[in-house]
């Protein structure tokens, strides 16, 4: 039986903690690690260079922060899907990660336990967001932002249309 492999780019400054990820997806041998850097500028160019399947990426990185970096990738190479892996747990900073196209988000902290389970639900094309994260359903958020606006949009068209005839508009 063969092995579908997915390429990964890990995106980490800290050598420690970028051998530690490095170390943890070797173990699993549908993932071939197909680089490792440790600044933005050029995760950018490795990304648009090597085309991987998985971007593991951290947010506090040298000469160009890892939200930025993905905003690029997103362009340059639209196939990859990014997993974020960093010690921020704003949830400011939380959305604004996963806003970029992002699929998933891993705490640092988490890593040991969520940090497999991140990849394969990304993999997968599912999205992923770490239990430190709790009561913060960013992805939920979004759908409900998008539905927020289709109602809202609904409700100024049905109200155009009342007043234009003269009666009064209802939301049911």
């Amino acid at each position: 039986m063969e092995i579908s492999l997915s390429r990964v780019l890990i995106v980490e400054d800290s050598e420690p903690f970028r051998r530690f990820v490095g170390s943890a997806l070797a173990k699993r041998p549908e993932l071939l690690i197909i680089g490792e850097v440790a600044d933005g500028l050029l995760a950018v160019r490795r990304a648009k260079e090597l085309q991987p399947d998985l971007i593991v990426l951290d947010i506090g990185l040298p000469s160009l922060n890892g939200i930025e970096v993905a905003r690029q990738i997103r362009k340059l190479s639209p196939e990859s899907k990014i997993l974020f892996l960093s010690q921020e747990t704003s949830a400011d900073v939380v959305e604004e990660a996963l806003s970029t196209g992002a699929q998933g988000y891993v705490v640092k902290t988490d890593a040991g336990r969520e940090l497999l389970e991140g990849v394969n639900a990304v993999l997968r094309g599912e999205s992923f967001v770490g239990e430190r994260l709790p009561g913060h359903d960013f992805i939920g958020e979004w759908e409900a932002r998008a539905c927020e606006g289709a109602l809202l949009q609904a409700y100024a068209s049905r109200r155009d249309r009342a007043e234009s005839s003269a009666i009064p508009a209802r939301l049911e």
